[in-house]
């Protein structure tokens, strides 16, 4: 049976020709764009499961791609940003960017079509929880349906991925969860070596929450195990 729809938006031929097969032999319908530009216009166009996303590309590059994915709203398209740039920052700025995930070249087809495989899972089971009712927190509030966040009744603009790591420590407040656990939770798959996945997305979700106006550190660190959500007092 055929699996998700994925584009790839990379100008290395030789790259989308890997992916094409790779993924292909997983069972995806794989549609491959080299110009950033006409990319956009074909994620904007057409409807994909999960876009592949370079990040030096001519016309328009990944992060500004990434962006403007982000904000447009409704439900959108995850992205996996594959990139040469190994560097701390660039990684952390497409993740602030709403990136879902990352691949850093030279990369392991199995290890790419592991991490494709654990984006859609989590996509699959959010859709699952959408029904979910709203939930309070103190000064915070969540919709799962609405994918919203508000602290004192202020918009809290979220990236997929901070949205479900706030949810996911709201719904158990007091639970500790390992960053092992977190993984598998969020993101689907448990990686050596990923676990500051996790902490960046902690920093970045506790400074919004923050800024929002929030009085309370509602996101605890549990030094040597992982994170926890203790509600205001």
């Amino acid at each position: 049976m055929t699996k998700a729809s994925i584009l790839v938006i990379e100008d290395d031929r030789h790259i989308l020709e890997l992916l094409r097969v790779c993924l292909g032999q997983e069972g995806y319908r794989v549609a491959t764009e080299e110009s950033g530009l006409k990319g956009l216009e074909r994620a904007h166009r057409e409807a994909f499961d999960l876009i592949i996303l370079d990040l030096m590309l001519p016309e328009k590059d990944g992060f500004s791609i990434c962006r403007e994915l982000s904000q447009s709203g409704g439900n959108r398209t995850p992205i996996l940003i594959l990139t040469a740039k190994s560097e701390e920052a660039d990684r952390v700025l497409g993740l602030k960017l709403g990136a879902d995930d990352y691949v850093v070249k030279p990369f392991s087809p199995r290890e790419l079509a592991a991490r494709v495989e654990a984006i859609l899972r989590r996509v699959s089971r959010d859709k699952a929880e959408d029904s979910e009712a709203p939930l309070s927190r103190g000064e915070i509030k969540i919709d799962p349906s609405r994918h919203l966040v508000t602290v004192n009744e202020e918009k809290v603009p979220l990236t997929p991925k901070e949205f479900e790591l706030l949810h996911l420590l709201l719904r158990h407040p007091g639970r500790v969860f390992t960053r092992g656990e977190l993984l598998d939770r969020v993101w689907g798959y448990h990686f050596a070596g990923s676990s500051r996945t996790v902490d960046e997305h902690i920093k970045n979700l506790r400074q919004k929450v923050k800024d929002a106006g929030a009085a309370f550190q509602y996101i605890h660190t549990v030094w040597g195990v992982g994170y926890k959500c203790e509600a205001a007092e």
